[in-house]
Order: structure tokens, then C-alpha cells, then sequence
């Protein structure tokens, strides 16, 4: 097991706070797949507005946390490197639990295909084992 902190983290991707949605990768293999965890506190900006009488975590963050795991994947390899990973689309996303403050976000991105600078990963977000959501995320190296 490969485990990275923040500072590792941002050692590969370009995302900073407030935008890096990632507390830690528990593992990952360049180029296959990341697992990596949110940890979801009641302080994060979004909830005062999402929604102050049910806070519920964004399901658009949801997504970009799993996009951010599987940049870890793509941009830990060795010829993309100091690269970014730009979104190219989402397909097949579902949501299917609502993530909630004291939630510890697990965000799995297994890289299916990669034809040069394009690929597509298979994301899978969950919270205590129940799949909170699911999509196909395609991206593009630049």
C-alpha cells in the first residue's frame, strides 16, 4: 500500500484549498487506480448554503473528489507528471445516499481505459460500505 498525506497529494495534482477535496490517498498504482478518503466535517463553506436545515454534501463534489482520486492515478505517472487532468465528460453518474457531516467519504477511481491523453475511469464514492455514488468520468491530460 502506497498511503500519501495533503502536501503528497499536492505534490501530483494542482488543486489547493478550498478546492482540494482529497484528505488522504489510502493507496493507488500509477496509471490503474487511487483510493482515497474525504474526510466530511460540519465546517466545510458548502453546507451554510447546502443546505443550512439538512446540510447535505454537493453531489457535483462528490464527483470532483473521485476526479481528483483518479488524477492521483493519471498525473503519478511518470510521462504526466507536472500535468494537469482536465475533465472531458461524466456518464453514467447516480446518486444514491446522502453524504453528511461526520461522514468519512471513501472515493475509489479505477482507470479502465487510456488511449493518449484520453481515458476513463470508473469511480465509485462510499460511506461505512453503502455506495453513495457511481460514475464513468472521462479525462484528457494536458
Amino acid at each position: 500500500m502506497k498511503r500519501l498525506n495533503v502536501k503528497e497529494i499536492e505534490a501530483i495534482i494542482p488543486h489547493r484549498h478550498p478546492f482540494l477535496l482529497i484528505d488522504y490517498i489510502e493507496d493507488y498504482e500509477p496509471g490503474k487506480y487511487a483510493v482515497g478518503y474525504k474526510c466530511v466535517s460540519y465546517r466545510e463553506e458548502f453546507f451554510k448554503g447546502h443546505f443550512p436545515q439538512e446540510p447535505v454534501m454537493p453531489g457535483v463534489l462528490i464527483v470532483e473528489a473521485l476526479a481528483q482520486v483518479g488524477a492521483v492515478a493519471i498525473l503519478s505517472m511518470e510521462e504526466n507528471q507536472g500535468k494537469t487532468a482536465y475533465f472531458g465528460g461524466i456518464q453514467k453518474c447516480r446518486f444514491r445516499e446522502k453524504v453528511i457531516p461526520g461522514d468519512q467519504l471513501k472515493l475509489e477511481t479505477k482507470i479502465i481505459r487510456q488511449k493518449g491523453p484520453l481515458g476513463i475511469g470508473e469511480a465509485v464514492a462510499s460511506v461505512n460500505g453503502k455506495i453513495a455514488a457511481t460514475a464513468e468520468l472521462t479525462f484528457m491530460v494536458g
